[in-house]
């Protein structure tokens, strides 16, 4: 699907795929790092600026790395690396579970199903951290997909540092499980509402993969 073509960055010499949507941050970073380390041949003044510019390149380079995956079978899959952070039944008989990101977790969140992309919505609001109760005001966009178990909800939302969800789809697109289907920077959260009659797969403190580890159980 031509959606699912477009490329991201890469790093040639490391042969690292690079998230989308990470170019405003880790651009201006690397360009500093290599400024430094090029004027640090000849100034120790700049020797010094080189360490921490550098270090703080290759923690942007880890950050927005986006590895390719081998989805997995199931209906229902990850659509975040993370650790499970609740389990929540809800009002209308569907199931949330909420994924707390941490910034050493790959940030880039896949679709949990197949299926049409039925509305992405921004929600704007705070930035208190991702693992508060009270993230739930957090900046978020909300997505709906259209899919074999009808309906599945899924929130991005913002923590203390991310300040910016970058959607890669807009609504009507159709996504394969475990497509790429948007990015949080910095340390976030992602719902999935599981819909009645679903059982949950995973439990509380349990690690998750994007693409890869199945929520729901048969």
């Amino acid at each position: 699907m031509p959606h699912s073509q477009t490329s991201a960055p890469r790093d040639s010499r490391l042969g690292v795929r690079l998230a989308r949507g990470a170019s405003p941050w880790l651009l201006p970073t690397v360009a500093t790092a290599a400024l430094s380390l090029a004027r640090a041949r000849k100034s120790g003044r700049w020797a010094a600026v080189a360490v921490p510019t550098t270090a703080l390149a290759a923690g942007m380079l880890w950050f927005f790395r986006d590895p390719e995956r081998e989805i997995a079978q199931g209906r229902v899959i990850s659509p975040a690396d993370g650790v499970v952070q609740s389990i929540m039944p809800w009002k209308d008989g569907r199931t949330r579970v909420a994924i707390f990101m941490s910034p050493l977790n790959v940030h880039v969140n896949r679709a949990p199903l197949a299926g049409t992309v039925t509305s992405v919505e921004h929600v704007p609001g705070g930035f208190v951290p991702a693992f508060n109760k009270e993230s739930e005001n957090n900046e978020r966009v909300v997505w709906h997909f259209d899919t074999e178990l009808g309906d599945i909800e899924m929130v991005q939302i913002a923590g203390a540092v991310a300040r910016r969800i970058v959607p890669y789809l807009p609504a009507g697109t159709k996504v394969e499980q475990g497509e790429r289907i948007g990015l949080i920077r910095f340390g976030s959260r992602v719902d999935i509402y599981l819909p009645e009659g679903v059982e949950v797969a995973v439990e509380v403190g349990q690690a998750t993969t994007a693409g890869v580890t199945r929520i729901d159980r048969d």
